[in-house]
């Protein structure tokens, strides 16, 4: 299994597709949303736009995702997924959020992706606990590549500040204590 965890500006990793932690409407936004689409051009936007609304202002429902070239990013593909927003307690999120990282890693195998970026989808805006968020994110990304004979075969989970990136990879490191070192015995 090759997940990694790395601190760095998502918009300039070269690989076959970056995820992009979107808004419903996929019209961009704030966050590394923004940055996407900013990095990517304006054609993204238009590609945007051409994707369906399934209600009012809804091009992606949360959980989801949607698929658009990467154009102006180093990578062939973006694949939008919408976070949930936490609301304090767990109302689901936690369902939502796993639907987001195996649904990207679903339309992966799809596309014939090797390497994928994730951002920490739902901790800026979104407001999801961080160390929450890392281990539902690494939980649903291991569980997910062990179903599928390791593909794709390299996961990034990228994160922009020294805080989240610490955070990611205490959930990795202690993932892997659990499930891949003794069992926790």
């Amino acid at each position: 299994m090759r997940i990694e965890v790395i601190q760095g500006d998502i918009t300039r990793l070269p690989a076959d597709a970056l995820v992009n932690a979107a808004n419903p409407g996929l019209l961009g936004g704030g966050g590394v949303d923004g940055a996407i689409h900013r990095r990517a051009g304006p054609r993204l936007f238009e590609a945007c736009t051409r994707l369906p609304e399934v209600r009012p202002g809804v091009r992606c429902p949360t959980g989801e995702v949607r698929v658009t070239s990467g154009f102006d990013l180093p990578a062939r593909y973006i694949v939008h997924t919408v976070g949930p927003v936490w609301r304090g307690v767990d109302h689901g999120e936690s369902l939502l959020l796993t639907a987001c990282y195996r649904h990207s890693l679903d339309m992966a195998r799809a596309l014939d992706i090797e390497r994928i970026v994730f951002p920490a989808i739902s901790c800026g805006a979104y407001n999801y606990p961080p160390e929450q968020a890392a281990r539902i994110a690494v939980s649903a990304i291991a569980s997910d590549l062990d179903e599928h004979d390791n593909r794709p075969g390299h996961v990034l989970l990228c994160c922009f500040t020294e805080h989240m990136t610490q955070v990611f990879r205490q959930a990795l490191d202690e993932h892997v204590a659990d499930h891949y070192v003794g069992n926790g015995e």
